[in-house]
């Protein structure tokens, strides 16, 4: 293992203090239990929208909170879920009076911890509603999940969920926009090598020089299946199916799309991957309404990429528009 670290067990702490010398002017952290939060929380009058899971997948989710997404993320080790006391002090650190959703990743540690930090909440008095991201359309059950895993459809559901509750929403609208987004977006991912996880020291799984898997999760779990490498068109072309078999999209829809890196992909070869995907939605005749590309939700440094597409309608389509400022996510402002 060759990482740029100190001692494993300390990379979590060591990562959450770079990032608030980073930006002050955007989050605060706090220690022990982690999380982190916007600068200017509780912002009063505002649904508090709070997300989570293990760290090892950044930006997601800390490099999300700021104006118009997060209002606190709570990272867990890496690829481990958050623990309840996490989410509850981030929820009471956070909430500006009008109630507090939470936004959770379909994995059986994520979704329980978080409703134990839901109930916890909810006995002091607390509005909370919560609403799980399951779009990955590679397996209906995996090694981490009950159901679909929740991947980059999380990105998007963050960035609507939190215009919504900065245009001053009230909570049950803010989980109705946010659960549309989960009713209408797909993902698949594909993994060309493997990652390493620092406290073990070693690759997650073991993938030979001219092999890729199909459908692989964040956290290194397997996918569909393991085939032979192929150019990367082909490779697009099966994700794409996959998507579509799932989600039938007819001429005149417009969508949205995530092209995203697993954390060691060069751009250049997310653009190709984005260049076909392109070329099936035209010659379908749906419209690219918005596009983005690059690492949103990583896997260490797994070299793959994934494919998000959310399909819009107007609503969903002036809530992504709207002005967003995180460390990772800024644009309108």
């Amino acid at each position: 293992m060759k990482k740029l670290i100190n001692k494993p067990e300390d990379v979590v702490k060591e990562m959450l203090e770079g990032m608030a010398a980073a930006h002050p002017d955007i989050i605060r952290v706090h220690f022990e239990p982690n999380f982190i939060y916007r600068a200017d929380a509780p912002v009063k009058g505002k649904v508090a929208l709070i997300s989570g899971g293990g760290s090892g997948h950044e930006p997601l989710h800390g490099g999300y909170v700021g104006k118009g997404m997060l209002d606190a993320a709570c990272p867990g080790n890496v690829f481990t879920s958050p623990t309840p006391d996490q989410m509850y002090e981030a929820g009471k650190t956070v909430e500006g009076g009008e109630g507090i959703l939470l936004i959770v990743k379909n994995y059986t540690g994520d979704v329980m911890n978080f409703d134990m930090a839901a109930e916890l909440l909810k006995g002091e008095g607390y509005k909370v509603e919560s609403v799980v991201i399951a779009d990955d359309v590679a397996v209906e059950e995996s090694l981490y999940s009950a159901g679909r895993r929740g991947v980059g459809g999380t990105v998007f559901a963050e960035k609507i969920a939190g215009a919504a509750a900065e245009k001053g929403w009230p909570l049950e609208e803010v989980k109705k926009v946010a659960q549309k987004v989960a009713e209408n977006v797909c993902s698949i991912g594909v993994a060309l090598t493997p990652c390493t996880v620092p406290a073990a020291g070693k690759p997650t799984f073991e993938l030979k020089e001219d092999e890729f898997e199909f459908g692989i999760g964040i956290h290194g779990e397997p996918g569909r299946r393991r085939l032979k490498m192929k150019p990367a068109d082909e490779i697009v072309q099966m994700m794409m199916d996959a998507i579509l078999k799932d989600m039938p999209l007819e001429k005149g829809d417009e969508v949205a799309l995530l092209i995203n890196g697993m954390g060691g992909t060069p751009l250049m070869e997310l653009y190709i991957v984005n260049r076909k995907v392109s070329q099936i939605l035209d010659t379908i005749g749906v419209k690219r309404y918005k596009t983005l590309v690059g690492n949103y939700i990583t896997s260490l440094e797994m070299q793959g990429a994934s494919i998000t597409v959310l399909k819009l309608d107007e609503e969903l389509k002036e809530l992504l528009d709207y002005p967003v400022h995180t460390p990772a996510f800024r644009w309108g402002v």
